[in-house]
């Protein structure tokens, strides 16, 4: 911690001394001229001038001319208009000291891709074309259409993303083939991620309310230079709304915008408000949505446990999936004040809340269990940042203080369905405190120069206990992580960004040092008979992650680019302490069971051996990525090509277990061993997975193909597609990796807009397919999830268990309940011939041993009633077609019809 602290404040004082100087320079004048697409000019339309952190610098209003003038001092900025009637437009200034005085905006019909990207490279604003890093900018137009129930619903529709949905609640998306722990989440340059986040899926992303945000920007590849740890696929940037500055007076804006979806019956609103003059401006969001029982596509559910365990249609039991019903609502508060014209601070707060979540996949949506609930799942986001602009040596210094809290309480019982099962209650509330500082610097057209750092100290406090539902005594029992555990994280960077030959030849430069120390203490721990329930546990690593890259100016519009990049992740809370229920089923730890002489297996799943390898705590694990790509940008015709190689070493898996032989009775965190094959492969209650361990193991190649196209046929009518293959094998094997979350499978997306010349009304068919995926690994394959492996004592326990309590089990011919001549209802099948017909002569086998492929296609349209009402519809799904992508644990919604109508003030 010591050592954090040294160098933290090393770099604040190299950098906060520019600050007591003389001002750089003087502001510089930007001038330009507002048209409509006749080119007739715009009065009345507010200009925002802001930076790559969306701080407002200037604003002003067009004049009857259409004539507008700021000042600002050197820099990259982003130019955003906007107007009653017309679409939101943002263009890229680059301000250097001869001024910027020939600038026009056009408010004109949407682009065929967002064209201007913030996050790609740190500090600066750029076009997408311009950039060696591989970004997704996803619009605020995009997320009133895609985000129907939660915000990871944003992904689908673009080239090199996937959704990944755990649950109706929970889910992340799939960067580059990897997802979860393997890809950051920051909100306005803060990170949102944290130390204690799950493996397979970002628990807590979809507390972020798709209207509190402006856009979304996905970074494609690994990016540990920018980003730090856990970048081993990508970054997620959540960009969120900016209050309003005016020019001068006083004024309030805003929307009111209410949604419906008949698919989940889910309804919501949010009522946004933002009010300032020229130095204040504050935003207020509050937003609320009611997901009820979803529709899957053709009214059943895949992998439900009468499907994998009695091999019944789920619409035995209805036509909607229990458990995905969900509350969710919060607010956000920002706030931005302009103390001198050099000087600015930013407050931003969001508090959010889920009540009624579950895990689907857990009860009748996989696992037949009982109880798999998802309480109080709260998020607790905060920032101050504090800006001055002309700082000594720098043009713009920024520090920032933040604080994240994200707290959930799982309750389980497991058992598939056993009401007799113990019933575990795990609270958990993880605290990231961080300090950030970023200082930029540009030197005409040619090099814009970033340096900062960042530091986080995030605590988790975990509590847990287990009911017995028979007599209800309580027990203490291991938290899924140490309580009280912490880890600290800190990054010291470098970037330069070199336009060599302006508009020709770009290098991009980028340097990080890194370091990061994980700690748990037994001392906090309970005593159970005398011993605490976790030992002493510790680690520390670094790493320098550089990052390098060019683009090459053939022609105008016509570039190529490349990407060296390194990508490190080390292991965290999760990691290091986790002893539990997961998604991908029980994990064990290996600090808990050194000296037991348990090995790590061969592969994920029941079949598995011992691999020979003893368990051991984790090291970090890198990769490196190299990437390239040509692409066009025109006012007509866009189209990008990138192919990318992205090599893991060290790479984090889950595998088996492997414990001697008489392990049956261990106590595994709240769970104890229920049985154990010869193979030495364990299992308890909770899962019907074997238990799994952690491990380093082996080295990874993910290597794909990203593409799109977008053509604009007439003014009124354009055409987009785009398509992402992946392929990722174990470099020792050519197996698919036991990566958490597995590989998504080729897809790809197509849609042709017509957009009246009244820019009135809209409507836009869209096609989504998906190869089938037939590369899945042993973890995936048990995975209730993707495979849903199941073996005849899995059938026998939810026969007598799960399949009981809900009714679908009736006396056979003696009368009495629970004796072999009990039946099945729907079928009148006793247990032998229900295992035999499942099973046939197995013991064990998958529900699917791939995922299918599928085509679906919808059409959606918006309608604009006046300067201040708008109206989108979309018929998804129309061909209600059954489908989901890997490890999801709930099918895609089926036919369904949505509106989302909105009101401007």
């Amino acid at each position: 911690m010591s050592q954090f602290k040294y160098l933290f404040t090393s770099l604040l004082f190299i950098l906060f001394p520019g600050t007591m100087g003389i001002l750089a320079q003087s502001e510089i004048a930007v001038r330009g001229v507002v048209k409509d697409s006749t080119g007739a000019v715009l009065p009345n339309v507010t200009l925002s001038l802001m930076n790559a952190r969306q701080s407002i610098l200037a604003t002003a209003v067009t004049d009857s001319q259409g004539v507008f003038s700021l000042t600002i001092s050197a820099g990259t900025y982003e130019l955003a208009a906007t107007r009653l009637g017309f679409a939101p437009q943002r263009k890229v200034v680059t301000v250097t000291s001869s001024g910027s005085n020939d600038l026009e905006l056009v408010m004109s019909p949407p682009s065929l891709s967002e064209e201007i990207t913030i996050s790609a490279d740190l500090g600066v604003v750029q076009e997408v074309g311009k950039s060696t890093q591989q970004v997704n900018v996803i619009s605020d137009r995009e997320l009133d259409e895609r985000a129907k129930a939660v915000l990871a619903q944003v992904a689908q529709e673009e080239p090199g993303l996937q959704l990944q949905r755990t649950s109706a609640t929970m889910g992340a998306i799939f960067v580059r083939g990897v997802t979860g722990a393997k890809v950051v989440n920051y909100v306005d340059g803060i990170r949102f991620s944290n130390a204690a986040a799950r493996g397979g899926v970002n628990t807590f992303f979809n507390l972020n309310d798709a209207s509190n945000l402006r856009a979304v920007e996905v970074l494609r590849g690994p990016n540990s230079a920018q980003f730090g740890s856990d970048s081993i696929g990508g970054a997620v940037q959540l960009i969120s709304q900016t209050p309003l500055y005016t020019a001068d007076k006083f004024e309030a804006h805003g929307r009111i915008s209410t949604h419906y979806n008949s698919a989940d019956h889910s309804f919501g609103g949010n009522t946004l408000a933002t009010f300032g003059n020229k130095d204040l401006a504050v935003l207020v969001n509050l937003a609320a949505h009611r997901s009820n029982t979803l529709r899957s596509g053709g009214g059943f559910e895949s992998h439900a446990a009468v499907n994998r365990f009695l091999g019944l249609r789920s619409d035995v039991l209805g036509d909607r999936s229990t458990d995905t019903a969900f509350t969710q609502y919060g607010g956000l508060y920002k706030m931005n004040y302009k103390f001198t014209p050099h000087d600015q601070l930013s407050l931003h707060y969001n508090r959010a809340q889920i009540d009624g979540g579950k895990r689907f996949d857990q009860t009748l949506g996989g696992d037949g269990n009982l109880i798999a609930d998802l309480r109080n799942f709260k998020l607790d986001f905060f920032y101050g940042r504090y800006e001055r602009f002309e700082a000594g040596p720098f043009d713009t210094l920024a520090v920032s203080y933040s604080y994240n809290v994200q707290r959930e309480e799982r309750v389980n019982q497991g058992g598939n369905g056993n009401p007799t099962g113990t019933i575990t209650h795990q609270y958990e509330r993880t605290s990231a405190t961080g300090f950030q500082v970023q200082a930029n610097r540009q030197w005409g057209v040619h090099n814009n120069l970033t340096v900062g750092g960042e530091f986080y100290h995030d605590l988790v406090r975990a509590q847990s206990f287990a009911l017995n539902p028979v007599n209800n005594a309580i027990s203490l029992a291991r938290p899924r992580v140490p309580d009280r555990a912490t880890y600290d994280s800190l990054g010291i960077y470098a970037q330069d960004v070199w336009n060599v030959i302006p508009n020709r030849l770009r290098l991009i430069g980028a340097l990080r040092y890194g370091r990061a120390s994980y700690n748990s203490r037994s001392a906090n721990s309970p005593l159970m008979n005398g011993a605490p329930l976790w030992p002493n546990d510790s680690l520390t690593a670094n790493a320098v992650t550089p990052r390098i890259g060019t683009v090459v100016t053939i022609v105008p519009g016509l570039t190529l680019s490349a990407q060296v990049s390194r990508g490190f992740r080390t292991p965290h809370i999760t990691d290091l302490g986790t002893v539990g229920l997961t998604g991908n089923g029980f994990e064990a730890n290996a600090i808990d069971l050194g000296g037991s002489g348990a090995f790590i297996g061969s592969t994920g799943d029941r079949n598995a051996i011992s691999s020979g390898t003893v368990i051991a705590q984790l090291k970090p694990e890198t990769s490196w990525s190299y990437e390239g790509g040509i692409h066009f940008h025109h006012s007509r015709v866009n189209w990008d090509v990138n192919g990318f190689v992205n090599d893991i070493y060290d790479n984090i898996v889950l595998q088996s277990l492997i414990l001697p032989q008489g392990a049956v009775g261990l106590q595994l965190g709240d769970q104890r061993v229920t049985s154990q094959l010869a193979s030495g492969v364990v299992f308890v209650a909770a899962s019907t997975n074997p238990v799994l361990i952690r491990s380093n193991l082996g080295d990874s190649r993910i290597y794909g193909i990203e593409q799109q196209f977008g053509v604009r046929l007439t003014s009124n009518l354009s055409f987009a597609q785009n398509f992402t293959y992946l392929h990722a094998a174990d470099k020792q094997t050519g197996l698919p990796p036991t990566i958490e979350g597995g590989t998504p499978a080729p897809q790809g997306n197509l849609r042709i807009r017509y957009q009246a010349t009244s820019e009135r009304f809209w409507v836009e068919p869209y096609l989504y397919a998906a190869r089938k995926q037939d590369r899945l690994s042993t973890l995936d394959l048990d995975d209730r999830r993707t495979g849903a492996r199941r073996s005849r004592a899995n059938i026998a326990s939810f026969f007598t268990r799960g399949a009981y309590a809900r009714g679908l089990i009736g006396a056979g011919t003696d009368g009495r309940f629970g004796t072999a001549d009990d039946i099945l209802r729907p079928t009148g099948e006793t247990l032998a011939q229900v295992q035999n017909r499942v099973l046939g002569s197995a013991n064990s086998a998958p529900l699917y041993s791939y995922i299918p492929g599928f085509i679906t296609f919808g059409v959606r349209g918006g309608l604009r009633l006046g300067e201040r009402h708008d109206l989108i519809l979309d018929l998804e799904n129309i061909n209600d077609k059954n489908y989901r992508g890997i490890s999801w644990g709930m099918d895609a919604p089926g036919r369904g019809l949505s509106f989302r109508y909105s009101y401007k003030f």
